[in-house]
C-alpha cells in the first residue's frame, strides 16, 4: 500500500510538472495577453486574483457601507426582511451623519399605533425563518414557521385610484409595487415566485416589463400593469406593428389593470436588449420574435414623434381597452416635462399615470455611459415633475409612480413627501428571491437562477420557498412605512407632504424641503 501510494503521488507530481511546463510554453507563445508572455506563472496568479476580486471586496474588504449598487448593509436589510419578516437592528445607525442627505421630520407628538389608519381586517398567510443558532463554523440553524401578520394595506377611504374617469379604474390599497421586469431578463421561476409572493401580500401589482405578458406573470393572480415598449412585444403583429385586436384581448384578462407606454428607463434611455442565448422558443413565442436571435428594441416609438401624437396614441389605447394608460419616463432637466404638461392642460388629454424612473435604477443590460450619466436621479427628478404639473394645474389628474433604489421605508417616505403617489421596487424584490449581486444579469449566467433562462441554473430558485420571501419583504416594508408615518405625526403615509422632510448639507445646515421646492419652481419658470 505504501509503494502504491508513493507511486500514485509520483505520477501526480510528474503530471503536474508536465502541465506547468506545457502552460509556460503555451503562455510564452500565445499572442493575446502580454503579461503571460513575460510572466507565465505570475500572470496566471494575477488573472485568478482579478477574477476573485469582486467577491473578495464584497465579503471581506469593502466596509458595510461601501458596496455598489447596494452596500452590504442595504443588501442584508433586504435579505433579513425577506427571510425573517423582521428588520430590527441593534446598537445604532451606520449612516454617516456628516454627509448631506434628506431626513424625515419627527413630530413632538407622534401618532399612537392604534391611531394609524390601515385595514386591520386583512391578514397575510406567510412563512418566515426563525433563527435558532448562528455558529461560526457551520450553517445557521433555522426553523420555518407559519405567520399571519397584518397586510398593512391602506384604509378603504385612502385607496389610490388610477384613471378614475376610465371605464375600469385601477384601485390600489398598497403603495408599493414591482417595477418592470420582463420574462426573459428574469427566468420563469423568478417571475412565478414574484407573482405568487406579491399576490399573497395583497394590494400590490407587478409590471411585466417590455417583454410581454407571460404565463408566469399571471401565475399568482396579482394585479398587473402591462408595459408596452417600442418593439410592441406581446401586442405586435407579424411585422412589428401594434395589433389592436391582441391589445384588446390582453386588456380583457382580469389581472391586467393598466397599460404603460415605455418612453425611457433610468438605467438606459435607449431601447431594450436581450442576448440570443436567452431567447428560447417560449420567450420568442411570447414576444413574437425569432428564437435564439438577439433582440434590440428601438430606442423610441415610430408611432409618435411629439407630445401631441403621444397623447393621441394614449387616448386611442384608453378608448380601445377601457383601462388606464400611463407612460414611463426619465427626466433630464428642468424643462423636460414642460411641453407635455402644457399640452395636457390645453387638450385635456394625456396619461393617467406617470412612472418616473431615476437614473440610479437597475437594468438587465445597458451601457456604462447610459447608466452613469444619462437621466437625473429620482430625488432631483421628482420635484421637477411635480412642480411642472402643478404649474399647469393638472397634478390631480395624474398619479406619479416613483422608482430608483426606493427599497426601504424611509426612502419611500421621502419620495412620497416629494410628491410621489406610489413607488416601484425592482432589485429589492430580486434580492428577496435570492439575487446576490454578481452583476451577471446580462450574461444568462446568474448563479442563483434569478436573471437567467438557463434551465439548470433556474433550478436553484425554489418557487415555494421564495414566494414567501417576496411577501415578507413587501409586508415588512409596508409596516415600516406606517411606522415612520406615525413618527412624523401622520396616521397614514398618503399624507406625506414637502413640509415633512428637510435636507441637511455637509456643514450641518438644515433646509426645509419647501424652500428647495420654491427654488425648483423658480428654475422651472425660468426655463420657459
Amino acid at each position: 500500500m505504501i509503494i502504491i501510494g508513493f507511486t500514485v503521488i509520483f505520477f501526480i507530481l510528474i503530471a503536474l510538472v508536465l502541465f506547468i511546463i506545457y502552460m509556460i510554453f503555451f503562455d510564452r507563445h500565445q499572442k493575446h495577453h502580454a503579461i503571460l508572455r513575460n510572466y507565465p506563472m505570475f500572470g496566471r496568479i494575477r488573472y485568478l486574483l482579478e477574477k476573485l476580486g469582486p467577491e473578495m471586496r464584497q465579503y471581506w474588504f469593502n466596509s458595510d457601507k461601501e458596496g455598489k449598487p447596494f452596500s452590504r448593509d442595504d443588501y442584508e436589510h433586504m435579505v433579513k426582511s425577506s427571510k425573517y419578516l423582521n428588520d430590527v437592528i441593534g446598537f445604532g445607525s451606520k449612516r454617516d451623519f456628516d454627509e448631506e442627505g434628506f431626513f424625515v421630520k419627527n413630530s413632538m407628538f407622534p401618532k399612537l399605533t392604534e391611531e394609524t389608519k390601515f385595514d386591520r381586517a386583512i391578514k397575510v398567510k406567510t412563512k418566515r425563518y426563525n433563527l435558532l443558532k448562528d455558529p461560526l463554523f457551520s450553517q445557521r440553524v433555522e426553523k420555518l414557521e407559519d405567520k399571519e401578520p397584518s397586510a398593512f394595506l391602506l384604509d378603504d377611504a385612502d385607496t389610490v385610484v388610477i384613471g378614475p374617469d376610465t371605464k375600469n379604474p385601477f384601485r390600489l390599497k398598497g403603495l408599493i409595487g414591482m417595477s418592470a421586469m420582463s420574462y426573459g431578463s428574469l427566468g420563469k421561476n423568478a417571475i412565478t415566485a414574484l407573482s405568487k409572493g406579491l399576490a399573497q401580500a395583497k394590494g400590490s401589482w407587478m409590471n411585466t416589463g417590455e417583454g410581454g405578458l407571460s404565463p408566469y406573470h399571471l401565475a399568482g393572480g396579482v394585479d398587473i400593469i402591462m408595459q408596452i415598449g417600442p418593439a410592441m412585444f406581446g401586442v405586435r403583429d407579424s411585422v412589428g406593428e401594434l395589433d389592436w385586436d391582441e391589445l384588446k384581448r390582453k386588456s380583457e384578462i382580469p389581472e391586467i389593470k393598466a397599460f404603460e407606454i415605455k418612453l425611457a428607463q433610468g438605467a438606459k434611455t435607449r431601447g431594450g436588449h436581450i442576448d440570443a442565448k436567452k431567447v428560447n422558443p417560449e420567450i420568442a413565442e411570447i414576444r413574437s420574435v425569432v428564437p435564439y436571435k438577439s433582440i434590440d428594441s428601438p430606442n423610441r416609438f415610430h408611432q409618435f414623434e411629439d407630445v401631441e401624437s403621444l397623447c393621441d396614441f394614449i387616448g386611442k389605447i384608453r378608448d380601445h381597452t377601457g383601462i388606464p394608460v400611463g407612460i414611463k419616463m426619465v427626466i433630464g432637466g428642468n424643462d423636460s416635462v414642460e411641453e407635455l404638461a402644457r399640452y395636457m392642460k390645453k387638450s385635456g388629454m394625456g396619461p393617467d399615470f406617470i412612472t418616473l424612473d431615476g437614473g440610479e435604477g437597475g437594468t438587465g443590460a445597458s451601457y456604462q455611459e447610459m447608466t452613469d450619466s444619462v437621466g437625473l436621479p429620482i430625488k432631483s427628478a421628482l420635484p421637477i415633475l411635480v412642480s411642472t404639473l402643478e404649474k399647469y394645474g393638472i397634478r390631480d389628474r395624474v398619479k406619479i409612480i416613483a422608482s430608483g433604489k426606493l427599497f426601504t421605508a424611509d426612502r419611500i417616505a421621502i419620495a412620497l413627501a416629494m410628491g410621489a403617489d406610489l413607488v416601484n421596487i425592482a432589485r429589492g424584490f430580486m434580492i428577496s428571491i435570492g439575487c446576490i449581486q454578481t452583476m451577471k444579469c446580462h450574461s444568462n449566467a446568474c448563479p442563483v437562477g434569478v436573471a437567467t433562462t438557463d434551465p439548470e441554473l433556474q433550478k436553484a430558485l425554489v418557487i415555494d420557498e421564495k414566494k414567501y420571501h417576496v411577501t415578507n419583504f413587501l409586508v415588512t416594508t409596508r409596516e415600516g412605512l406606517f411606522r415612520i408615518s406615525a413618527a412624523a405625526g401622520l396616521d397614514s403615509p398618503i399624507h406625506f407632504r414637502p413640509e415633512h422632510i428637510c435636507h441637511k448639507d455637509d456643514k450641518g445646515i438644515v433646509t426645509p424641503f419647501e424652500d428647495i421646492l420654491k427654488e425648483v419652481k423658480g428654475l422651472i419658470r425660468a426655463s420657459e
